[in-house]
């Protein structure tokens, strides 16, 4: 367990900032203002169980610096009342402080959000493109077992099957925090259907699980920082899906981002899907580089969604799957195929917890360091 003075200030500085937050949206200029009004009522809604979870621990600590003070009363019936409340609060802190370190731990304000999840086709052509079906099927059936809704926005079909490129929204209570880990490139190995000599082949496959973003996250001017370009939808083998201009691609000008969106026969609707995915991407950029900033201070990156990252392997002959950020294998990969990737999950979560419990020491100890050498 982390040190508790350094857990204390860092739930102290959550729930300060809590209070702040609070009396910001009492302000006129904040009420009228919808874009600031969202983005703190959001803050405001992730900050309320570290305030809960602080009030409760300096409760404690008053009732039992209380019961100590009655310990020196000469009444003997308020000294085993006392006696009781201190047995009381200390076992309250003892099942409070991991708490702490979890709510710390939690990247929640990321990990409530719905998901957008792509899945594209790399070194391997058809045999990539395969295996990018069947990892959708994965994702589609570890949904259906945590209640999280998937629906498919777009995909381009790989010619003998699976598909070279797929997105889909997930939604879902945390579910961006249920499926974060599996950004990264996934390697198979097997012999394809069309090996005639029995040879294991490698593919590639590079799966992005962005966090569902909404406008007031990102500042994107449509008009200024897009190029939005028509043209019509194509069908496999390039035949046309229908004779409109219905297809949308959007270009975020400063990043180089695009988004090309074809599955729905409504440009409306195709430019609405377009822009959430762009807002997405935008905003998960942004997001990468400052966390490959802060992970640049320590070893491990965990769960840090770095898409040139070979994550997992699957090894069919040995009906092998390892994931190489943890070095864990299991010899079950039909079991992973059909959506069981709980183990692998609950395996990462603690060593992400480890890696930011350790960072958030790191850090208080130097800005405490910082602050005395300012004095």
């Amino acid at each position: 367990m982390i040190d508790r003075d350094v857990l204390a200030r860092a739930l102290g500085a959550k729930a300060g900032r809590h209070a702040e937050v609070s009396r910001l949206l009492e302000q006129p200029e904040v009420v009228s203002n919808i874009a600031r009004l969202t983005s703190l009522s959001r803050e405001l809604g992730q900050l309320a169980a570290h305030a809960r979870l602080f009030k409760s621990i300096d409760d404690a600590h008053s009732a039992i610096a209380d019961a100590q003070e009655i310990l020196e009363s000469d009444d003997e019936e308020m000294r085993e009342l006392a006696e009781m409340e201190l047995s009381t609060n200390h076992e309250a802190l003892l099942e409070l402080w991991p708490k702490v370190e979890d709510l710390l731990a939690e990247d929640d304000e990321m990990g409530a959000r719905d998901a957008i999840l792509e899945i594209r086709a790399g070194v391997g052509g058809a045999e990539a493109a395969l295996f990018a079906g069947e990892l959708f099927n994965m994702y589609s059936q570890f949904c259906a077992t945590h209640r999280l809704k998937i629906d498919v926005i777009d995909s381009n079909p790989g010619e003998m099957g699976g598909f070279k490129e797929i997105t889909a929204e997930v939604r879902g209570a945390g579910a961006f925090r249920s499926l974060g880990f599996e950004s990264g490139g996934h390697r198979v190995q097997r012999v394809p259907k069309t090996e005639s000599q029995g040879r294991i082949h490698t593919s590639a496959v590079t799966v992005a699980v962005l966090p569902k973003a909404e406008e007031v996250d990102v500042d994107i001017d449509w008009v200024k920082d897009v190029r939005e370009d028509k043209m019509r939808a194509g069908g496999p083998g390039g035949q046309k899906v229908n004779k409109t201009e219905s297809a949308i691609r959007l270009t975020h000008l400063e990043t180089g981002l695009t988004v090309h969106i074809q599955d729905e026969k409504s440009q409306h609707k195709n430019r609405a899907q377009a822009r959430s995915i762009l807002i997405a991407r935008v905003f998960d950029h942004h997001r990468q580089i400052a966390d490959k900033a802060r992970a640049a201070q320590r070893k491990g990156m965990i769960g840090s969604g770095d898409r040139s990252q070979r994550i997992r392997t699957y090894n069919f002959p040995q009906s092998r799957v390892t994931d190489h950020r943890i070095e864990f294998s299991l010899h079950d990969l039909q079991g992973v195929l059909m959506g069981r990737l709980d183990d692998f999950h609950d395996r990462l979560r603690q060593a992400e917890k480890e890696a930011r419990l350790e960072q958030l020491a790191d850090d208080l100890t130097r800005d405490a360091e910082e602050s005395s050498g300012g004095e």
